[in-house]
């Protein structure tokens, strides 16, 4: 039987190209769409890595503080986050680098070690970062006074830092090249998803501000406690702005900032779905009424097939076999494009997104194809032999 619907698949080929070349093109649209979705989905399932709930991010954006005195500097920074600190809503407050979590800033930085050399983001925050944004902390500790006077700069590195520069080793303690100066871990923490939901996780590494650092620094993540609102927010911005009065100052929640860096993400998923959906609506419909052309053109055949014992299901059942095979033919030739990205490591993706995606693909198109012959199928099995073969 299979080998009879091949034989007339191939001898109507030229007629059933175009059809294939649908098909085959819908395929591999749909393995793009589904890579980028269950890439997409795998990162969402990754724990979040630390606590965005409650917390706020306050920037100040004021005149040049590059050649103020950093002593000063320190004692006022430090006078205004004590102020904050004092105030009974405040759980904690953390001075940090304006790459924190969920803004489009990035810094990155070359780490060296045993001649292996890579670029990974660099967080700068201070002792009380680990108390506002509560990262899960694997091995070591977090910085604080005890590195006071150390000899060497201390860090605190993330899992995937880990895996890439000690893999089967312990980090805590070692030293490696941060840029051109030398630093000592003291502690490893999980991945933190601070890009966003759907963003892969990337080795970071997490410095130690300095009282020079408050010639750079603008911002200041702010853990509220629960049932802190709106007027807090505004007795808080009139605080801040009333004490840095030469400053632009901005108050945002990381909840909703959240939302939209995921939002931006998925931008490029929803437009490349719409496309895709409008494409294979015009593939159904290409199918649906190419499979009805040639049933009201194979008529007489069908007559014949009833008149010599054939039932209306076994022609029913041969109209969807014949355009499964069709979808076959097609994509065979899908797969050994498909099967080049995981194989080729295209956009370095795990192996199992690509093969996940391969899987879904299939699924939908083989789906999409019984649903469009399933009709006419209906409609050929209820062609009558007398009728067919007098029209004929």
């Amino acid at each position: 039987m299979l080998k009879h619907l091949f034989k007339l698949i191939w001898n109507k080929k030229k007629q059933h190209f175009l059809l294939m070349v649908e098909i085959l093109f819908s395929f591999l649209i749909m393995f793009a769409v589904f890579t980028l979705a269950v890439y997409n989905y795998k990162n969402y399932q990754r724990p979040m890595g630390f606590d965005h709930e409650n917390v706020w991010a306050l920037s100040y954006y004021d005149k040049d503080r590059s050649g103020a005195d950093k002593d000063s500097l320190a004692l006022f920074y430090e006078m205004v986050k004590r102020t904050i600190s004092h105030a009974p809503e405040v759980a904690a407050v953390s001075f940090v680098s304006n790459n924190s979590p969920f803004t489009m800033s990035m810094n990155n930085s070359v780490i060296t070690r045993n001649n292996k050399t890579a670029q990974v983001d660099h967080f700068s925050a201070d002792d009380d970062y680990v108390g506002v944004l509560k990262p899960v902390l694997l091995k070591g500790r977090w910085y604080g006074r005890a590195d006071d006077g150390a000899a060497l700069e201390p860090i605190v590195v993330n899992r995937s830092f880990e895996t890439m520069f000690f893999p089967g080793e312990d980090p805590v303690g070692k030293t490696i090249k941060v840029g051109d100066h030398d630093a000592r871990i003291v502690g490893v923490v999980q991945d933190m998803k601070d890009k966003g939901d759907y963003k892969p996780l990337g080795p970071g590494l997490y410095q130690r501000t300095t009282r020079s650092s408050y010639s750079w620094l603008s911002r200041m993540l702010i853990r509220i406690k629960p049932g802190a609102g709106a007027n807090f927010e505004g007795r808080l911005y009139k605080q801040v702005a009333g004490i840095l009065q030469d400053a632009t100052v901005e108050i945002e929640h990381l909840d909703e900032k959240r939302v939209v860096k995921n939002n931006i993400t998925l931008i490029p998923l929803i437009v490349f779905g719409v496309i895709a959906g409008f494409l294979i609506l015009n593939v159904s419909l290409g199918l649906f009424g190419v499979l009805w052309y040639t049933i009201s053109k194979r008529k007489a055949e069908i007559g014949l097939r009833r008149a010599v014992g054939a039932t209306g299901a076994g022609i029913s059942r041969q109209v969807v076999s014949e355009t499964l095979v069709l979808a076959t033919i097609s994509l065979v030739v899908g797969l050994f494009f498909a099967v080049q990205f995981p194989l080729l490591n295209v956009f370095f993706m795990e192996e199992s997104v690509y093969y996940t995606a391969i899987l879904l693909a299939l699924l939908f198109i083989y789906a999409l194809v019984v649903v469009c012959a399933f009709y006419p199928g209906r409609q050929a099995a209820g062609i009558y032999p007398a009728v067919a073969l007098h029209e004929d």
